[in-house]
């Protein structure tokens, strides 16, 4: 419901919905304002032409006569104008854009400014999305689980058919809209043996339903597929990518999925990583696997979105020579313009694997022919599982800020994926869902904020995370004052206070293998192979400098390489993830490595305790559901803190033998 005092100034401009864009996608748009404005004002919009003075106008732009044709010369394909006329003999807002899909996404910006208060009567706004490809990839197995799921079971697939409820999957498509989210994959990228038939006839015409539904709110949608398919699907002999019969198995397996699927969006690989089938094994490289995938996919304008995340988890981690850091540019770097126009790269925010605090991938930038996108982790993997509050567009607005100098100064990560900095024909970002079937749709009521502010920051990764905080805060919990202070602080303190009490300076893991929750200071999935910290009784840390290291800082440009590789100057949230150190070294704030692990870890507990006395003020401020969901997760985190805090310093303290320097118990 709008609140009365907005609602009683600007009730005017909602009382009649005029739509001119009689396709699909304007059905979509106008359905998604009459809805929400008859929920907000209580009262239902006419949609035809009334008696009321005023008027929302749904236009593109061969069908409106309101404003300059020339103006829209200022838009992309995705982009809209926004604009109150007053001038006219039935003052209006013109909601207008080149194409449909625009003006979907314009309807959806107007919503947000009525859930945000903004005065209707001067309205000027130009809107373009500065990524092109703006991508959601879900997890889901067909058995109903979801790797790495933290908000329950899938709602696409059970028990290893498609799910029957349809309306569900509707309201997901129409929350990715709402948010600019343009192409979506549904399965796995550890595809098992049952999802490797989603691209034949069996569920293809499942997979054509979904697709239907997305289709209708803008969304493209993709499959994760096996590499090997060839062998599990066509009885072929090999999957070997410069295979003559293995091109054409592709080529008409392509050909069967556009048959069900005209505008289907293409394939994602993971491949040669983790177990999972590639070209590695017919000694051909991933521009000889992806590019003959891309070849099949072309002739329908399809692309293949290859991941980078390649390494071999069976190295003996113990050498400390061996750097799963550079990986991904060891293996891709020696490939740049070998690419087909339709590959584009999946590169993960950091060469490690969504850590709470990591260095950002040096590939950024560094191919210069290669068409690229930027992938993150929505779910909280690596940083809480969604029980543990920890909100990620501050860390994610660090990572597209962050300058690669590719270019020269003031070439920033975001410059690099949206195209722009070396005209790259596929550009964008992914990232992996949180969403599951629990009636919240991500466990966590607050873990919300995540999905939501990853789809406003990829539009237009300009934003300020203050901004688009007060957005979802406000969209969510309304406008009572204390309410939306609580909620902010609570977000924006969330991730410092999730790494003070886990991995500290940068080290990362040290989480349970296989589930990724809890402490464990020496695990890791290989666990036969050691660990990642090289943590002996004299020090902490691993040494990727070229001095005297694993080469890795080697891999940045030199601007950044000299700062990663100089002790002195290295940031201290990232010290140990550069350099093997004493624990008596002294950080750049003076604390001693030791001390800094005692001290954050300490204070860790007493900031989630925080979080939860922060939560309790608003008891009578939210319903009681929200409430107690909220509340009953904060109070597991602080048992995770806890645990957190007793096993690190104990490690450390056994480890090192010093004492902590305030004296407080260690067991």
């Amino acid at each position: 419901m709008a609140d009365k005092n907005w609602l009683n100034e600007n009730e005017k401009w909602l009382k009649t919905i005029v739509s001119l864009v009689d396709t699909e996608l304007g059905q979509s748009a106008k359905t998604e304002l009459y809805d929400a404005i008859t929920k907000m004002s209580g009262e239902k919009p006419t949609t035809v032409d009334s008696t009321s003075t005023h008027q929302i106008v749904l236009a593109t732009t061969e069908n409106q006569n309101l404003i300059s044709h020339q103006l829209f010369d200022r838009l992309n394909d995705e982009g809209y104008i926004i604009r109150t006329i007053t001038e006219h003999e039935k003052p209006t807002i013109l909601l207008s854009a080149k194409t449909d899909k625009g003006l979907l996404y314009a309807s959806f910006h107007f919503l947000r400014l009525i859930q945000t208060k903004q005065h209707l009567g001067s309205l000027n706004i130009v809107e373009n999305p500065k990524n092109q490809l703006r991508m959601i990839n879900h997890w889901d197995n067909m058995d109903g689980s979801i790797e790495r799921g933290y908000a329950g079971k899938s709602i696409f697939f059970e028990n290893n058919a498609f799910t029957t409820n349809l309306e569900r999957i509707k309201d997901y498509a129409r929350i990715l809209s709402s948010v600019g989210i343009n192409a979506i994959s549904i399965n796995n990228v550890n595809v098992h043996t049952v999802e490797t038939k989603l691209i034949t006839d069996e569920f293809l015409p499942d997979v054509a339903t979904v697709a239907n539904i997305f289709r209708s709110y803008g969304i493209q949608t993709f499959l994760s597929i096996n590499y090997a398919s060839p062998i599990q699907l066509g009885q072929l002999t090999t999957a070997d990518p410069l295979d003559p019969t293995v091109r054409n198995w592709w080529k008409e397996k392509a050909k069967d999925v556009y048959r069900f699927i005209p505008d289907f969006g293409g394939f994602v690989v993971k491949a040669d990583s983790e177990h999972r089938p590639g070209p590695f094994t017919y000694e051909r490289n991933h521009a000889d696997g992806s590019n003959m995938l891309a070849e099949a996919l072309e002739p329908f304008g399809g692309i293949v979105i290859w991941r980078c995340f390649v390494y071999n988890c069976m190295q003996d981690w113990r050498d400390r020579k061996t750097d799963r850091a550079r990986a991904a540019y060891d293996h891709f770097k020696p490939l740049d313009g070998q690419f087909y126009d339709n590959v584009v790269l999946q590169i993960k925010n950091g060469p490690m694997d969504f850590q709470v605090r990591e260095a950002n991938s040096p590939l950024f930038g560094a191919m210069t022919k290669t068409n690229q996108i930027l992938e993150f982790q929505v779910t909280q993997e690596y940083t809480g599982q969604q029980i543990d509050l920890c909100y990620l567009i501050s860390q994610w607005k660090e990572i597209l800020e962050f300058d690669t100098f590719a270019a020269g100064a003031g070439t920033p990560i975001k410059r690099i994926v949206d195209g722009s900095t070396f005209e790259n024909k596929i550009s964008g970002i992914a990232a992996v869902s949180n969403i599951g079937n629990d009636d919240n749709w991500t466990g966590h009521q607050l873990a919300q904020a995540n999905l939501y502010g990853y789809g406003r920051l990829i539009w237009n990764p300009d934003l300020s995370t203050e901004v688009i905080t007060d957005e979802w805060v406000r969209a969510t919990f309304g406008h009572d004052p204390e309410v939306v202070e609580h909620v902010t602080a609570m977000l924006f303190d969330s991730w410092p206070i999730y790494e003070n009490y886990t991995s500290p300076l940068g080290v990362g893991w040290m989480v349970n293998p296989n589930h990724h929750y809890g402490p464990n200071v020496d695990g890791y999935e290989y666990s036969v192979w050691g660990t990642y910290h090289f943590a002996d009784n004299e020090g902490i840390g691993v040494d990727r400098t070229v001095s005297s290291g694993t080469g890795y800082t080697a891999q940045y440009f030199k601007e950044n390489k000299e700062i990663y590789e100089s002790l002195e100057i290295c940031p201290d949230d990232l010290l140990l993830f550069f350099h093997h150190v004493p624990y008596t070294h002294k950080l750049q704030s003076g604390v001693t490595v030791i001390q800094h692990i005692y001290n954050t870890h300490f204070e860790g507990v007493e900031q989630a305790i925080g979080l939860m006395e922060r939560w309790s003020l608003l008891k009578d401020k939210v319903d009681e559901e929200r409430y107690q969901n909220v509340m009953n997760r904060l109070n597991q985190q602080i048992e995770n803190a806890k645990q957190w805090r007793d096993m690190i310093n104990t490690y450390f303290f056994r480890k090192s033998g010093i004492k902590d320097e305030k004296n407080r118990t260690i067991y």
